[in-house]
């Protein structure tokens, strides 16, 4: 999608002899050779290994009583090694994209051996046990061989972990204390994401922070929690988003995702506010403090970042209409509310456009300074 619209507007301004048309290829050119551009071919070859990762284990698990247990032990630490000494002489030799598809077939591989062994022996543990391991082996290939896509893996196995937790109940504040993991699986997702140049991976890590956080207020639904979120994604979103902050440069290099992650936790906690308040005057002050960010999370940084432009929008928009339907919707009823509703999203939608012509000129002014 980014790779279109650069072209199309690469293109635009060789038409206007802005750019000259070598200089446009070559630009484009560059920006294919990138390593973490998006692939179709890559992307196929890596869900080709995970498909042949699970064919080998599933046809070793229907033969699995007629092997020797021996043999099925070093026939599965075979698997795994020749995978992994195979992926390291492929990117030795420069054949990157096949050798990170054999570091995806070793690693899932070595997943399902876990499972396999763990059954043939008749281990204890449980899932989540399983998981941890699977994850921590997971990291190590990343790291060691410096893969963008096992740490795609990793950010994948941290979510089932959190997953498999939650569905074995022991997602709970006294559960067996693995929920309280979570948040360094994020911190060694991110780290992995920085070391491997692993920009797609980064989602996987900021959404389960914020799943979690989000668990956390489920468990422990208190005030204090809820303004502590909403003061942490406040101040965390202006951290990242004014320049005049010592970490508005650090964080440039990690493109729009910490402002709108920062912007989307700060929503969260006004969401977990909206649950705690009572009566009309504080769910009016929580409503007024709801639009005021969703307005300044667009002025400070929806001209640069769409996402966070987007969310302000649909925050802005949902918090009108839950003010009116909660004020005068209820006093004048059901067409009352749809009528007052109308006038709304016709307010919106004209402040809206407003606001979308004044960052556009902004931004054209700015460019034209340049």
């Amino acid at each position: 999608m980014y790779r279109g619209r650069i072209e199309k507007d690469f293109n635009i301004w060789v038409a206007k002899r802005m750019l000259s048309a070598e200089t446009a290829k070559a630009m484009l050119a560059e920006y294919d050779s990138r390593e973490t551009v998006f692939s179709a071919g890559r992307v196929l070859l890596i869900l080709a290994a995970v498909l042949l990762s699970a064919a080998i284990l599933l046809l070793v698990a229907a033969n699995w009583e007629a092997i020797p247990r021996l043999v099925r032990v070093c026939g599965i630490v075979a698997f795994i090694w020749t995978f992994y000494l195979s992926a390291a002489l492929c990117l030795g030799r420069g054949w990157r994209s096949v050798g990170a598809a054999l570091l995806v077939l070793g690693t899932m591989t070595f997943g399902g051996a876990i499972a396999l062994v763990g059954q043939m022996y008749h281990l204890s543990g449980d899932a989540a046990d399983a998981l941890l391991v699977w994850f921590a082996a997971a990291c190590v290939a990343a790291f060691a061989f410096r893969s963008a896509a096992l740490s795609v893996i990793s950010g994948f196995l941290a979510w089932a972990v959190f997953g498999q937790l939650l569905m074995d109940n022991d997602a709970s504040l006294e559960g067996n204390g693995y929920i309280y993991f979570i948040p360094g699986l994020i911190v060694v997702v991110i780290a992995l994401v920085r070391y491997t140049n692993a920009g797609a991976a980064r989602h996987l890590a900021y959404l389960l922070a914020l799943a979690w956080l989000g668990w956390l207020y489920l468990e422990l639904p208190e005030i204090w929690l809820a303004a502590a979120l909403f003061g942490v994604g406040l101040l965390a979103f202006l951290s990242v988003s004014l320049a005049a902050s010592p970490l508005y440069r650090i964080t440039q290099d990690a493109g729009a995702a910490p402002a709108f992650y920062s912007f989307a936790l700060t929503v969260l906690g006004l969401a977990a506010l909206h649950t705690e308040v009572d009566g009309l005057g504080q769910e009016v002050a929580i409503g007024a403090t709801t639009l005021g960010v969703a307005l300044g999370g667009i002025t400070i940084a929806g001209r640069l970042n769409g996402a966070v432009r987007f969310l302000g929008y649909a925050v802005f928009a949902a918090e009108t209409l839950y003010l009116a339907f909660e004020t005068l919707g209820s006093i004048l009823g059901t067409s009352g509310f749809f009528l007052i509703s109308g006038v709304v999203v016709g307010l919106i939608a004209w402040l809206v456009i407003h606001l979308e012509k004044r960052l556009g000129a902004k931004t054209a002014t700015e460019g034209a300074s340049i």
